[in-house]
Parts: structure tokens; sequence; C-alpha cells
């Protein structure tokens, strides 16, 4: 099987960095917590998911992770949903904390090499090389930096920002 090269997932970062960017622009923390009116998760809580996920792809690139395993468990799959500012991480440190995660992807990304790309970590019930799972978690993170576009809305902007 073929994995996308260190360009290729760079690029991905860049275009997610930039959108994540785009989308959150003008935000407050408040407009973070606003909750939809069906199952679903706030602002706060994707923009957190993302920032978790963005810590396990800084292990698998060999980085300092962003977030410790308490942080990440407020975020992770199936955690509860983020109801009001105690419960959240504030907004402006996730989005600072955004910026140093992608400085130090793109290092891990420029710096990673094709032997430990290849090598095969835990990943589910059996192991993948790091190279499918630092694929599989930019892919991830599309998905959820497309909810953002609807969250925003929520939040009352009322605009089209890409």
């Amino acid at each position: 099987m073929r994995y996308a090269d260190t360009d290729s997932l760079a690029d991905v970062f860049r275009t997610t960095y930039w959108v994540i960017q785009q989308q959150t622009d003008g935000l407050t923390h408040a407009d973070s917590l606003r909750q939809l009116p069906f199952r679903g998760n706030c602002l706060n809580w994707v923009l957190g998911h993302i920032l978790a996920s963005r810590s396990r792809v800084l292990e698998h690139l060999g980085q300092e992770p962003l977030w410790d395993e308490d942080r990440i468990a407020c975020y992770a799959r199936d955690s509860s949903p983020v109801t009001d500012g105690q419960d959240a991480v504030a907004f402006g440190e996730m989005l600072s904390d955004l910026a140093r995660s992608q400085e130090q992807i793109l290092a891990g990304l420029a710096a990673i090499s094709t032997q430990e790309l290849e090598r095969t970590v835990p990943w589910g019930q059996g192991e993948r090389p790091v190279a499918w799972v630092v694929g599989f978690l930019a892919w991830h993170e599309t998905y959820h930096t497309g909810q953002l576009e609807y969250l925003r809305q929520l939040a009352g902007k009322n605009d089209a920002v890409i």
C-alpha cells in the first residue's frame, strides 16, 4: 500500500490550519460554547478534539505532544459534551495551541525519516505504519474542520469565509 509523502501531509495540515483560522476569526470564547439544537458538539469541543488529535500526530512524528492525557480526555471521542466555560479550555488558549502545533507538525514532517514513517505502531486492534496513522489523522482533521463552518454560523456570523 502506498502512503502519502511528508510534503503532501504537510499540505493537508497547512490547508486545514488556514481554514480553521478563517472559521474561528472574530469568535469569542462564549461563541465557541454555543450548542447545536440537536445532538452534536460545540465549536470548543470540535477544536479541542482537533488539538487532541494533533497531539497524537506530534507523538507519532517524534515531537513533544501538545496536550497531556487529562486535557485530551475532555475532548476525546465519546467524551461528554462541553457545555459551559468551566469545562472548556479557553478559546484563546486553543488558538495559541493550534499555532504552536502547526509549527511542531511541519517541523516533525520535515525531520522524520523514511524508516520512522514505515515503522509500525499499535492502532485499533492491530498495527499500522506511522505514515498511515498520520495520514488517517490528517483526513480526520479535514472532517472536523468542515464542521466549523456550521458552528461559526451558529455563533451568528452569517458569512461565508471560504
